[in-house]
């Protein structure tokens, strides 16, 4: 094999995926159409969810000091704003940070790890038998064959990797489409900026002085995303839709976007897997595109190379589309409500309706437990999966609270900063002596950590032992205080997701 797995794509989900395979081993190459990394962001955010799996991973230091937190954010450009800061996280924001920069820092954590990573190299096809896939790659000097055990399209929309598996792509075609634009100069009275914004226009400045400007234009929202955008066109429509061209000048991109969504029918086929755009496209209400991909990568990560490494147990690389697949759905569907929302409020026979709509689903934003309910499905803090064995703990599947604790040699630590290594951590929270010993069976595979003192939670109220998954999900859980049971049940949980002991 030239390489162990081979991604097509170094966007935010290739990268973020290469990096999670390098950290347990896994020999990795990416290869990129594009020469030169991408200059021009059209996602800007990170949100909770992404800034935790961050944090375990101990790349937030980068991330924070290039970005600005934002503690709430929109559904369908509702007044009411969603709260993410009365979440259960550390990170209840958006971290406001352009796709560019994340790539960049993102690549540079892939190299750190070893990843090769071939520019101006495209993935043209992929084949694939019992012991590994062929996929053939164009370059400067032409066409080549790169053999590898498995194969992961992280190569957007129109993947060819995705294509060449045969994976079907069904949806609906777009309906609708916006246009963004980036600025270098743009006129910066409040009271124009403000009528823009109450006309539906969305004014976000971006780093090197730059200001982005984002609308529907309800004369234009027909026209095909692939028709370009000229700086006339986006004059006209601002002046149509609020009143004033913003004195925008010296476009730095133009850029028309459209709502075509799209999931792909298995995240897998055999030894090619899919990830991000690959695998679901949609509007980008709300910003979840970006968000959902780096998610797709870190579940996926650990898994292929578990498979890889050869101790994965059965159906662990199935569990990828399992779990993943859901969370696609859900994401699309959530963006087409949000888009016929704004679409509604376009289309001149429904205008009086659709504002009472949108006025309706304010009014519900602003009930505590409907704002928490869609704060955690775009946020994806509440994202769950569903438990891989019978009778489990109501917590697993769900995310791993960042709790403060105490370990046995009395150092003070947070859950996430046991998560560097992408490996299991087992928390032992009522004490086993023999602990240590079990657990050292499965070698590398699993971080014990005994706790003689922890933060109190109410979800771990009554909890003896958590096996918490390398994503930071929760594989296992038990409150049974008697130490045989808890030991037979360790050992079931511990086989059933970390495979046999070596």
């Amino acid at each position: 094999m030239d390489v162990d797995v081979i991604v097509a794509g170094a966007g935010p989900t290739g990268l973020m995926l290469a990096c999670e395979l390098a950290l347990a081993g896994v020999r990795t190459r990416i290869v990129e159409r594009r020469t030169e990394p991408q200059r021009d962001s059209r996602a800007l955010t990170l949100h909770p969810r992404s800034v935790e799996l961050m944090d375990q991973r101990g790349l937030l230091e980068r991330f924070l000091p290039l970005g600005r937190t934002v503690p709430g954010w929109h559904f369908a450009q509702l007044p009411t704003h969603l709260d993410f800061s009365a979440l259960d996280s550390r990170h209840g924001y958006t971290l406001f940070i352009a796709q560019a920069r994340t790539e960049a820092l993102l690549e540079e954590r892939a190299r750190e790890l070893g990843v090769g990573i071939l520019r101006g190299h495209e993935a043209t096809g992929v084949s694939q038998d019992g012991e590994g896939v062929e996929v053939q790659v164009r370059g400067p000097a032409g066409v080549e064959s790169v053999r590898a055990r498995y194969a992961v399209g992280c190569d957007g929309g129109r993947s060819v990797v995705r294509e060449a598996a045969g994976i079907g792509f069904p949806g609906t075609d777009e309906t609708l489409t916006g246009v963004l634009g980036d600025f270098g100069v743009i006129d910066a009275d409040p009271a124009v900026l403000g009528a823009a914004r109450a006309s539906g226009v969305l004014v976000a400045p971006l780093e090197g002085g730059l200001t982005r400007l984002v609308y529907v234009d309800p004369e234009r929202m027909r026209v095909a995303a692939r028709e370009p955008v000229t700086l006339e066109e986006f004059r006209a429509s601002l002046i149509r839709i609020c009143g004033s061209d913003c004195g925008i000048a010296e476009p730095r991109w133009l850029s028309r976007f459209g709502n075509a969504t799209r999931l792909a029918e298995s995240y897998r086929s055999g030894r090619v897997l899919l990830a991000g755009d690959a695998a679901h496209i949609h509007f980008p209400a709300a910003g979840q595109g970006l968000n959902t991909g780096l998610q797709d990568a870190v579940n996926l990560g650990w898994k292929l190379a578990a498979t890889v490494n050869g101790w994965a147990p059965p159906g662990l690389l199935d569990s990828y589309d399992e779990e993943r697949n859901p969370v696609g759905r859900a994401v699309t569907e959530n963006t087409e409500v949000q888009t016929l929302l704004a679409e509604l409020t376009l289309v001149r026979q429904y205008q009086r309706p659709a504002a009472a709509l949108r006025k309706l689903f304010d009014e519900l934003l602003r009930m505590e437990e409907v704002n928490r309910k869609l704060a955690a499905q775009v946020s994806a803090l509440g994202t769950a999966y569903p438990p891989a064995m019978p009778g489990a703990d109501p917590l697993v599947g769900r995310r791993m609270p960042d709790i403060g604790l105490t370990a046995t040699a009395s150092k003070a630590i947070r859950v996430y900063e046991l998560l560097p290594q992408g490996r299991f951590v087992h928390l032992d929270l009522a004490g086993d002596p023999e602990l240590g010993a079990v657990v050292a069976g499965w070698g590398s595979r699993i971080t014990p950590v005994t706790v003689t003192k922890r933060d109190d939670h109410a979800a771990l109220e009554g909890v003896t032992e958590v096996l918490v998954r390398p994503d930071g999900h929760i594989a296992w859980a038990t409150r049974t205080a008697d130490i045989t049971a808890r030991r037979n049940e360790r050992r079931a949980a511990l086989t059933a997701w970390a495979g046999t002991p070596s």
